[in-house]
Parts: C-alpha cells; structure tokens; sequence
C-alpha cells in the first residue's frame, strides 16, 4: 500500500500579507471617508493626543504620518543596512544597474509629472516627487503573489532598485520638504543617532545590563525622533537614520547581526500596524468634493508618472547601461522580468502618499494626488501581475549577454 504524503501547507509570504492588510485599510478609509459616517472619521483623524508642552499635542492623523510611519522606515534603514553590509548592495558590480534604474526611475516620472503639470497651468509643480517612489511592502507582495517560478534574480532586482529608490526619496523628503529648519533641535537630533550609535554597540554578559541598555536605546531613539521633528524635517527620517547606525556585519558566533533581529521583530508591527494604519488616515479623501478629479493636470501627471515614466525610466536606463558600459545584468532575467520589475516599481502607494501629504495642503489638489497615486499604484500592479505571471518563454537577458562577453 502506497503511503500517501503528508499535505504541506505554505504560510502565506509575509511581504504579501503586509500589501493585503496595506490595501485593506486605505480601501477600509476611502470608504469610510465617503460614507454618511464621514463626520465621524473625520473627527477620529483630527482627535488631538499628546503633551502640548512639548509641541507634541497632535492629531491622530498627524501621528500616523510622523510617528507610526517612523517605525516603517525604522525597518526601511535596518533593510539598507543590512543589504549595505552583507546583500545585495555590499558588491557594487550586482547593484550598480538596479540602483541607478532606480535614479532613473525617479528622474522621468518627475519629468513626466512636471511636463503635465506645466502645460496644465504649474499650480501643482510642488508635487514633482509623488510619482518617483516605489513602494517596498507592496511591489513585494504583488511579486510574492505572482512571481513563483521566477529566478531569484527578478526579486533582487527589484529589492535593490526598491532600497536605493526609498533612500532617494528620504533624501528628497528631507531637501525639498523641509519646514524651516531649528539647527539646535538639528543638533540635538544628529547627537541622539551618534548615542544610540554606541549603545547598539555594547555587548555586556550580565542580562538586567543588556535589559537596562536596550530601555535606554530605546529612550533615545525617541529622543531623536522627538527632536529631528522639532527640528522641522520630517520625522520619518529619524527612523531610517536610526536603522542605518545598527551593526549589520557578520557576528563572530554565528548568531544573525543585530539589524537583522530587530528587523525580524520590527516588520510585523510596520506591516500589521503602522503601514496600514497610516493608509487609513492617508487614503481618507472625499469623492464627492469640489471639482473633477480627472480635470486636475496633478491627477494625470501622477498616473502617468507611475504606470509610463516608472517602467521607462527603469528600463531605459537599464538598456543604455548594459548598452554602453561594462555593467551587465545578472543571469537569468529576461526581458519580460525586466519589464514587470518596472511595472512594479509604479507601485507608489506609502511613500508616495506620505510626498502628496507634504506637499500639497488640504484641498483639490491634495486630493487629486491622493486618488491619483491609489490609481496609479492599482494599475502598476495589475500590469505587473499580467506581465509576471505569463509563461517563461524566452532566453533570459542576461544570458543573452553572458554569452555575448564570452563571445
């Protein structure tokens, strides 16, 4: 009698768990925020919490963007870290040609955007950034979704091309987004980082030594988000630059680095919690307002910047530098692979939204970003998916050029 073998049952991707509960909420806030309950949800966003003495008497919606998204970039900075030290980023010869896709990608949507906008009038010339971030969590769990049977290659790819594509856009958060900058907040924020530089890297055998340490980082790592927001930069940032300062190398123990278990126990609650929860209050537009939305050039230079200039920029530069340099792709990855990978990186949605947020007050134009960006990263991902998960036919690119060399 033949043994029958013992069903296996997958848990479901992580990456793809977190972009479903990401969806779930902001569709979650749209519909509630066009709903006859809208009052209410308005009034649950601009419920004030927290100490006026230290100018931090926000409202949750306002929490949501400064402080829980802090913790998605917290996981963003030790992602960095970690592929700096020891992934794909560490040898410049595999990362050059995805890191600078990704400037590329970042380039034409920008150039898209400010075009449309331009020839539409220019009122919306200081949302140029929406459409030039990709967002990690959710073009993940599209490729987690559709991307079995793919080479491991087309997830590094993207990987890499996402991580420097979110660095980009942290440095153009805090360039161009900047309020007016307090250099004594400033100061005391850089200072706070270069602490919990050090203590991250104390090693001590007694535990009630490492417990006591580990309350005192986290103090100040508050502390550094507390003052880079006084500081009038965005605070967010305090969470990528706190990651970055996380040792990331090899342990002589063999135990995983530091940055990858924090990162492990830190990602279920940026995914489950503070990605979701700032996509509620991020996503809460008005579809009934003033004016049509598809007769806002914002609207458009937006979509077009995500679902055209994204693939464009990505693949386009690929092709010349693979065309007039020494950089090659890796093997494996076809031109079709390519193409989804740029596809998905038109998936803006976070970061993207957190950009509309800074850039645009309440009002049409506001709006018109907001919807713009939920459209753009929806049709991004269904042509991804369409792209990605048609049958392997060709010969891979990189073979392609493998052989070329040796030729």
């Amino acid at each position: 009698m033949t043994a029958v073998p013992p069903v296996v049952r997958r848990r479901p991707s992580p990456d793809l768990v977190g972009g479903v509960l990401l969806v779930v909420a902001a569709v979650a806030g749209l519909a509630w925020a066009n709903s006859p309950w809208r009052d209410s949800y308005h009034a649950l966003a601009q419920t004030v919490v927290g100490p006026a003495a230290w100018h931090l008497d926000l409202s949750l919606e306002a929490w949501a963007a400064d402080g829980l998204l802090a913790v998605f970039f917290l996981v963003v900075g030790l992602e960095l870290k970690r592929e700096l030290v020891a992934g794909s980023l560490r040898d410049r010869s595999h990362a050059a040609v995805p890191a600078l896709a990704a400037v590329g990608g970042m380039a034409v949507p920008a150039l898209v955007y400010t075009l449309i906008v331009g020839l539409g009038g220019g009122g919306g010339l200081r949302g140029w950034a929406v459409p030039t971030a990709t967002d990690i969590a959710f073009a993940l769990a599209v490729l987690a979704l559709v991307g079995r049977g793919l080479p491991g290659a087309v997830r590094v790819f993207l990987l890499t091309l996402a991580v420097v594509d979110d660095l980009l856009a942290i440095v153009v958060i805090a360039v161009f987004y900047a309020d007016e900058i307090h250099l004594p907040w400033l100061a005391a924020a850089v200072a706070s980082v270069a602490v919990l530089g050090v203590l991250v890297r104390v090693r001590p055998r007694r535990r009630l030594v490492r417990h006591a340490l580990v309350g005192l980082a986290v103090v100040v790592g508050l502390t550094a988000w507390a003052t880079l927001h006084a500081s009038g930069i965005h605070a967010t940032i305090a969470g990528v630059a706190c990651g970055l300062v996380v040792p990331a190398g090899p342990r002589a123990d063999g135990r995983p680095s530091l940055a990858s278990r924090l990162e492990h126990r830190v990602r279920p609650w940026s995914a489950a919690v503070a990605a979701p929860v700032f996509a509620f209050f991020a996503a809460g537009v008005s579809l009934a307002g003033d004016g049509n939305p598809l007769a806002q050039p914002v609207t458009w230079g937006v979509v077009l910047g995500l679902v055209v200039g994204k693939p464009v920029g990505v693949l386009g530069t690929t092709a010349l530098l693979t065309r007039f340099t020494r950089l090659r792709l890796p093997g494996g990855l076809q031109a079709r692979d390519l193409l989804g990978v740029g596809l998905l990186a038109g998936v803006g949605f976070t970061v993207s939204l957190l950009v509309a947020q800074l850039a645009f007050d309440e009002g049409a134009a506001a709006d018109a970003a907001t919807l713009a960006v939920f459209a753009g990263s929806v049709l991004s991902a269904v042509a991804a998916a369409v792209v990605l998960s048609r049958p392997r036919r060709h010969v891979p690119v990189g073979d392609r050029v493998v052989a070329h060399q040796r030729a």
